[in-house]
């Protein structure tokens, strides 16, 4: 399916609550997250707007998606879960993401991004899996990363060493996740890790709804 495809269809996971006295529709505000969340930046998205009357600037679209506050779904069931952690550009400074996936469905169960990895880390974003979703019979697939594999032995969480089947399926998910934030230097100048964590979160909501 080509990605412009991926922009039709139900906006039911967008929550715009949020929305009192705002001047622009809100199926055109919904069609703004869609756009932006998809593929095009904060100008191009303007620019989409432009065309059906609306004028509003970057920063309205930026607003729209965060406030939004769009978070992966919980209370997942699955039998495999691929762990996945990837350093992004955020202006000089490098974070650490990290990606929970569900090989079966390719959906995104949760995503942290953090100023550095270590295994307290690690076991931090694990246990907020855990509490998020039923994975008591789950295993999770890692890669080579000692201090995933330490995390998830100090938890007594079951995994295995995979680069391969379950795993090799979510890659894609994985070097998505990495395409997207690969501008991030130049998408989140100047901006707080909190504000790219949340526009990750909102992603991830989109991914899964459009998978």
């Amino acid at each position: 399916m080509a990605k412009i495809d991926r922009l039709n269809g139900c906006s039911d996971w967008i929550d715009l609550s949020f929305v009192e006295r705002e001047r622009t529709p809100r199926q055109l505000m919904e069609l703004g997250i869609r756009l932006h969340l998809a593929l095009l930046s904060l100008s191009n998205t303007v620019r989409e707007l432009e065309k059906f009357g609306v004028e509003r600037s970057r920063k309205a679209v930026h607003n729209w998606v965060h406030k939004c506050d769009l978070q992966p779904a919980v209370d997942g069931e699955p039998n495999h879960v691929a762990l996945n952690e990837t350093v992004i550009q955020l202006d000089e400074h490098r974070y650490w993401l990290y990606s929970a996936v569900d090989p079966e469905t390719n959906n995104i169960l949760h995503m942290r991004l953090y100023s550095t990895t270590t295994t307290a880390l690690t076991e931090r974003f694990l246990r907020e899996l855990t509490e998020k979703h039923d994975l008591d019979d789950a295993v999770f697939l890692v890669d080579g990363a000692k201090h995933l594999q330490t995390a998830l032995h100090h938890l007594g969480l079951r995994f295995r060493y995979q680069k391969h089947g379950n795993r090799n399926a979510v890659e894609r998910v994985f070097r998505e996740i990495k395409r997207r934030t690969s501008s991030f230097s130049n998408c989140f100048s100047h901006a707080q890790p909190s504000t790219a964590e949340s526009w990750l979160q909102a992603f991830a909501v989109w991914h899964n709804a459009t998978n």
